[in-house]
């Protein structure tokens, strides 16, 4: 054993009566998803064991979504870790799987406010650290570095990182031994017996579990509507090899930064080839940089300057760009728009799409993609050709682990509505005692007696919205879908103590049409009805800036909408003088 928690230490000392029985017949054993069920990304899963008012908590993972066109100004969202906020002085650590974005991704801005050790495998740890060092201000977070050969105490767990295959290095599930039972939780992972990079996972430890007795699977759903199984990262090396050796002018491979396996394979096929590789993004220069000091690109040559891409052969080149996913910023769609400061490509070069979309990304991928093609460069997908396969288990590999874990209960996790409820039809007919579909928020007693939903706490999402973090309820980003939808219409106007307007009103209308059905320019229709409330208002009501306010308000959107069919924003100031 490695870890002790001095807050255990602190709790048994204040608790006589568990430190003698170990187990009170009120201990519990539970879990609470924070993030991450029903939803891709923001995997955050709560552990508890104990009594209700001194349960101690394991948290693993704390990871991120992306934000779509439907949440403007917003790029990332994170869960809501209010619940477990008030619970930290009885959280023991928080574990990490591995080091996707959507497990680790909320870790900086998050750990502030639950302020526990971090525990997470070498290659994990390193880019978390290459991160806080590229984040000015960024909090110091003690991470701790875990084998996956070792045993860990936290207060009343008992816990073992099990080496799982993945699209990136060091992937790992979960062992959480109790008083009460073990939990097994299998983190992202697929079976891969050639995986090019990193681990295989590992069968054999994981049958000795399931021979010990796991009480409980919580396992990832991603890919179950998919029979099957997963081809190997190997055969995507081998047939990238082939496309580049084909290929005769430059060659861009666009995949996710944090598959390193891939961008060996990549590398591995360039230098068979005789071309130079070019990483270009800061993100994929951060993964290869961790990935060089941990030892995952030994034996190839180095990398190029993304300064010397315009001074090699055509022929010559093989970049690795971020940008998959279509994101406007990354180096792709600066390169499609022509605008990347040091790269270009042009007809008969090749991009090769090693990546699948992730849901809600379609749209910008297949806008990045048509531009692409405009310019005649050949696009490549997943549609013709092995150029990528998925890190997650089809249906073959679920029955497969089924069979070596043996649980008595399945809680399905990592995937949207369709993939938890398939899921839980496989765990029954795997033979698995009770299979539960769980929501974000819903606690599940997994020990003692038969599981049940028994409980709930508060859970949402927040929002990065760029440097700040605001809750979802934040009035700023419904006003900014009602800007994008129907534009402002932005009124000043000065009344005397009369009631009389003095000067001039000042209008400004962004976002409306320039003219109507009619023919008649929207600023000529906004001023008819500023002044239409002007000369009708009563004096008396015309003292009162509100009153105006309010009344140039109401007849602003009722004229515009007679003349449109939608409603702007607006804005008016009345003062006094």
């Amino acid at each position: 054993m490695r870890v002790i928690s001095t807050r255990w230490i602190m709790f048994l000392a204040d608790n006589k009566e568990f430190e003698n029985n170990m187990v009170s017949t009120t201990d519990e054993l539970v879990f609470v998803p924070l993030g991450g069920i029903g939803e891709i990304g923001m995997n955050a899963g709560l552990y508890g064991f104990g009594t209700k008012k001194n349960r101690r908590w394991l948290l693993v993972d704390c990871g991120i979504a992306f934000a779509g066109e439907e949440l403007p100004g917003i790029d990332i969202i994170m869960p809501d870790l209010a619940f477990l906020e008030s619970q930290r002085d009885r959280l023991e650590a928080i574990l990490i799987t591995h080091a996707h974005e959507d497990h680790i991704g909320a870790l900086m801005d998050l750990w502030p406010k639950l302020r526990a050790p971090v525990y997470a495998t070498r290659f994990a740890a390193s880019l978390l650290e290459i991160r806080k060092f590229n984040e000015p201000g960024a909090q110091k977070i003690p991470i701790h570095t875990v084998e996956v050969a070792e045993r860990y105490q936290f207060g009343p767990f008992d816990v073992e990182f099990v080496p799982m295959a993945h699209s990136i290095p060091e992937s790992t599930g979960i062992a959480i031994r109790t008083p009460l039972g073990m939990i097994f939780h299998s983190g992202d992972w697929k079976i891969d017996e050639t995986p090019f990079v990193g681990w295989k996972t590992d069968e054999k430890r994981i049958r000795e579990l399931g021979e010990e007795g796991v009480l409980a699977f919580v396992s990832d759903s991603t890919n179950v509507v998919r029979d099957g199984i997963s081809p190997s990262e190997s055969e995507v090396a081998h047939s990238l090899k082939d496309i580049i050796a084909n290929s005769t002018g430059r060659v861009a491979v666009t995949t996710f930064a944090s598959n390193v396996a891939r961008i060996r394979a990549v590398a591995e096929a360039a230098a068979a080839c005789g071309r130079e590789v070019i990483a270009v993004g800061r993100a994929m220069d951060r993964v290869i940089e961790v990935a060089k000091e941990s030892g995952y690109l030994d034996g190839l040559p180095d990398f190029r300057s993304v300064d010397v891409y315009g001074y090699l052969p055509r022929d010559k080149v093989v970049a690795l760009i971020t940008g998959s996913q279509g994101e406007p910023r990354a180096a792709l769609a600066r390169i499609a728009e022509g605008n990347h400061p040091d790269m270009s490509l042009t007809a008969g070069d090749k991009v090769i799409f090693s990546s699948r979309a992730i849901p809600g990304n379609e749209k910008g991928i297949s806008k990045l993609i048509n531009k692409l093609v405009e310019q005649g460069i050949d696009v490549m997908t997943d549609r013709d050709g092995l150029v990528h396969v998925s890190g997650h288990p089809r249906r073959g590999e679920m029955e497969r682990m089924y069979s070596w874990v043996k649980p008595h209960i399945s809680i399905p996790a990592h995937g949207e509505a369709l993939h938890l409820e398939e899921h839980r039809k496989l765990a029954k007919k795997m033979g698995v005692a009770h299979a539960i579909r769980i929501h974000n928020g819903q606690m599940v007693r997994i020990a003692p007696g038969k599981p049940e939903l028994f409980d709930a706490v508060q859970v949402g999402r927040i929002y990065k919205d760029g440097s700040l973090l605001i809750p979802h309820t934040d009035p700023a980003v419904s006003e900014r879908r009602r800007l994008s939808n129907a534009g402002i219409v932005s009124v000043a106007m000065a009344i005397d103590a009369k009631g009389m307007l003095v000067g001039e009103v000042a209008l400004a209308v962004f976002g409306l049409p320039q003219k109507s059905v009619s023919g008649q320019s929207f600023e000529d229709i906004v001023e008819e009805a500023i002044f239409s409330v002007l000369d009708t208002l009563p004096k008396a009501k015309m003292r009162d800036p509100d009153t105006v306010e309010s009344a140039v308000e109401r007849a602003i959107r009722s004229q515009v909408n007679q003349n449109w069919g939608k409603k702007p924003s607006c804005h008016v100031q009345v003062v006094n003088v």
